[in-house]
């Protein structure tokens, strides 16, 4: 199906906006180039050919479940000079398997991935991040907004759309012992509302 579309539009196309909104919206929350980040699901490096450049070597951790979004990113996005230049990290998981990067995160970015999960997988994601988080590191999740609880999908799947309220992401949160704060608004152009996790 990569083939087929193209790795842009697999991971959602307005390639050049929302990776540039990415980058934008975690600079502006403090993200400096001696930090660590991860990007969590970070496919085809829509928002990584922003962030690769811009952090020290070895500072960017990728994790994405498809290892063919993450070599396409590389090759077609990122090129091979960058690539050895920085030494970006990556790990191909199904399960949210942060603890084999060999860096802890100061920041992490889950764009566009919390709404495509069910809650058990949401709450995996957030307790692997948990467990090898520093004491000041902050996630920011982007979700669809939905004011009261309804119905989603029985299965996680990447192009299926999954509404959340902002209690239901309080309580993910809670559940796998972070704080949160909810932003709402961050000019997400498909609506995307954005949340921050931390620890207290």
């Amino acid at each position: 199906m990569i083939d087929a579309i193209g790795h842009r539009e697999y991971v959602g196309g307005l390639w050049d906006v929302i990776g540039g909104l990415q980058f934008q919206f975690m600079t502006g929350r403090g993200l400096e180039p001696h930090h660590v980040l991860v990007d969590v699901a970070c496919g085809s490096l829509r928002g990584g050919v922003h962030f690769i450049p811009y952090l020290e070597a070895g500072h960017y951790l990728g994790i994405d479940m498809n290892s063919e979004l993450i070599d396409a990113g590389i090759k077609e996005e990122l090129g091979r000079d960058l690539y050895e230049l920085k030494m970006p990290e990556f790990v191909v998981s199904d399960t949210f398997e942060f603890f084999r990067f060999s860096k802890q995160p100061d920041f992490a970015i889950a764009q566009s991935l919390f709404t495509h999960l069910i809650e058990s997988d949401i709450l995996l994601c957030l307790k692997n991040l948990r467990s090898v988080a520093k004491s000041n590191t902050k996630l920011y999740a982007s979700f669809l907004r939905c004011d009261e609880p309804i119905s989603n999908p029985k299965q996680s799947h990447p192009h299926d759309p999954f509404f959340y309220t902002p209690e239901q992401m309080r309580n993910f949160g809670e559940s796998a012992d972070w704080s949160s704060k909810y932003i709402g608004d961050w000019d997400h152009p498909r609506g995307l509302v954005m949340i921050e996790y931390f620890i207290s």
